[in-house]
């Protein structure tokens, strides 16, 4: 689900800083039953930020109350595509190890 509503306004500056350069970008929110499952689902996700990001691509994660929400900015297209998938991905794995706790 992409979704830019619920940003505050600090956030939304510090991405514009960060992804000003990119001119494509998603925001995927997450929503749960809990902030305390948001919060570990946030913590698991958020030490990929950096480490994965290409030359094309770059993502932030933030927690907004029972929400994580991943903003993926890319150059192109396809590098948006890509970024998407790859943080669906990690934010589902995140799940499913959770819940196996």
């Amino acid at each position: 689900m992409v979704d830019s509503s619920r940003d505050s306004t600090s956030e939304r500056q510090r991405e514009s800083a960060e992804f000003g350069q990119r001119p494509h970008d998603a925001r995927l929110r997450f929503e749960y039953e809990s902030s305390a499952r948001a919060r570990v689902i946030a913590r698991s996700v958020r030490q990929e930020v950096g480490e994965i990001d290409g030359d094309r691509s770059a993502a932030s994660v933030a927690r907004d109350g029972d929400a994580v929400v991943v903003r993926v900015g890319a150059d192109d297209l396809v590098a948006l595509r890509a970024g998407c998938n790859t943080w669906g991905s990690l934010v589902e794995v995140a799940e499913r190890t959770t819940g196996l706790v």
